[in-house]
C-alpha cells in the first residue's frame, strides 16, 4: 500500500500522525524512560557526551488489547541511530564470528572489509572495530564471494551482497535457521556496548543473542513466534531507516476471534514484547519505500547535516565509503534482541 494511503488508514496505529485519534482510547502510557538512563548508556556507545542529547523523557505506550507489548516512539535520537547503525553494519558485519544468511552457500572474503587506511592482516583486527567494513570495498570491485557448491550457485559481487543478498546477521548466540535451535557450542560474546544500552532500557532481560534484519522495499517477514529460547524474557526490536508495518496477533482461549494490531514503526522507534505477549505472533508485511529520514539517506557516506557530519563514517575510512552514498535510502534495519537462557 502506498505511503499516502497508509497515512489515511485508520487500522494502522501511527504515533507520528495519530496521537490525537480514536486509537488513544485503547492506548495508555505505562512508564517513562528518563534522560539519565538514556544519557549514561548512550555516552558509552557513542563515546561523545555531545552525542547523547535527548529530550527530558521518553514515553512508553501499551495497547489495552495486547498487554506486555510496549511501544516506544522516538526512543533513539538521530546521532544515536547513526552510531548504532555504523556499529552493526561496519564493525559487527565485518566480524567473522557473526554469521549471515550468505554463509550457508558462500565463502565470505573478510579481507575485503579491511580499511584501506589501515592495511592490516585479518589476524590483527580487533573485534567490532568500525574501521573494518565491507563498505570500504568499491562497488565495482572485481573480487567475488565464491560459492561453496559452484554447481548450485553462481558467484556474487560485493554490490550484490550489500544491495540485495544480505538479509540477516546474528550477534552473540548464532541461531541455526535450518535446525531451528541455538547450537550447543559457546557462542561469541554479545557486543558489550550494544548489550549495555539495550539492558539499560529493558532491564528485565539480558541481551545474549540478536538477529539484525536487512530489508529492502518488497521484502517481508512472515508471521511467526519466537519460541527457541530457553527463557521467557522479553524481545526487543529497534527500527532504523525506512518505515515498516509491524503486525502482532494473539488468539487464545479467551478470544472468540483472533486479535491483531498493525503498527507503523519509524526510524528510532522500539517495541518490547514481554509477559502475556512474549509469544505473540508477529511479522513485517510491508517496507514503505521513500520513508528513510533525509538525514540518514546518505549513509555510509559522510553526512551533510549539521552536527552529524562524521556520524556516518570513521576517520580514515569515510572516503572509501563515498561510492556507497545513498545505500541507506532504500533500507530498513531491525535489531532484534533476546535472552537465550533463563
Amino acid at each position: 500500500m502506498p505511503s499516502e494511503m497508509l497515512d489515511k488508514d485508520s487500522a494502522v496505529i501511527d504515533f507520528t500522525l495519530r496521537r490525537g485519534s480514536t486509537h488513544d482510547r485503547s492506548i495508555r502510557v505505562v512508564r517513562t524512560i528518563v534522560s539519565p538512563v538514556l544519557t549514561e548508556e548512550m555516552i558509552e556507545l557513542v563515546s561523545d557526551k555531545a552525542s547523547s542529547t535527548v529530550s527530558s523523557s521518553v514515553q512508553v505506550f501499551e495497547h489495552c488489547g495486547f498487554p506486555g507489548i510496549e511501544i516506544i516512539p522516538d526512543l533513539l535520537p538521530c546521532k544515536m541511530q547513526l552510531h548504532l547503525l555504523s556499529r552493526l553494519l561496519h564493525g559487527e558485519l565485518a566480524n567473522p564470528q557473526h554469521k549471515t544468511n550468505i554463509h550457508t552457500h558462500y565463502h565470505v572474503p573478510y579481507e575485503l572489509s579491511r580499511s584501506n587506511a589501515l592495511k592490516r592482516s585479518l589476524s590483527e583486527r580487533q573485534p567490532s572495530e568500525d574501521n573494518d567494513s565491507f563498505f570500504n570495498c568499491h562497488p565495482q570491485c572485481s573480487r567475488i564471494f565464491s560459492p561453496i557448491s559452484p554447481e548450485k550457485h553462481k558467484p556474487i559481487t560485493i554490490t550484490q551482497f550489500l544491495h540485495k543478498k544480505l538479509r540477516w546477521m546474528t550477534l552473540g548466540g548464532q541461531y541455526d535457521w535450518t535446525q531451528k535451535v541455538y547450537p550447543p557450542e559457546t557462542p561469541p560474546p554479545f557486543p558489550q556496548d550494544i548489550g549495555n544500552l539495550v539492558h539499560s532500557l529493558f532491564p528485565d532481560m539480558i541481551p545474549e543473542a540478536a538477529i539484525v534484519n536487512v530489508y529492502s522495499p518488497g521484502d517481508t517477514l512472515s508471521l511467526h513466534r519466537d519460541v527457541s529460547e530457553d527463557s521467557d524474557r522479553g524481545l526487543v526490536s529497534i527500527s532504523l531507516g525506512c518505515d515498516g508495518l509491524f503486525v502482532v496477533g494473539r488468539h487464545d482461549e479467551t478470544d472468540a476471534v483472533p486479535r491483531y494490531m498493525i503498527l507503523r514503526l519509524r526510524s528510532g522507534d522500539a517495541v518490547y514484547m514481554s509477559g502475556p505477549s512474549r509469544y505473540a505472533w508477529h511479522g513485517v508485511p510491508q517496507i514503505i519505500p521513500g520513508t528513510c529520514p533525509q538525514w540518514l539517506q546518505s549513509w555510509p557516506a559522510s553526512l551533510e547535516v549539521e552536527g552529524l557530519e562524521e556520524a556516518g563514517g570513521v576517520e580514515g575510512a569515510a572516503n572509501d565509503r563515498e561510492a556507497w552514498r545513498g545505500w541507506m535510502a532504500s533500507k530498513r534495519i531491525n535489531l532484534n534482541v533476546r535472552q537465550m537462557k533463563s
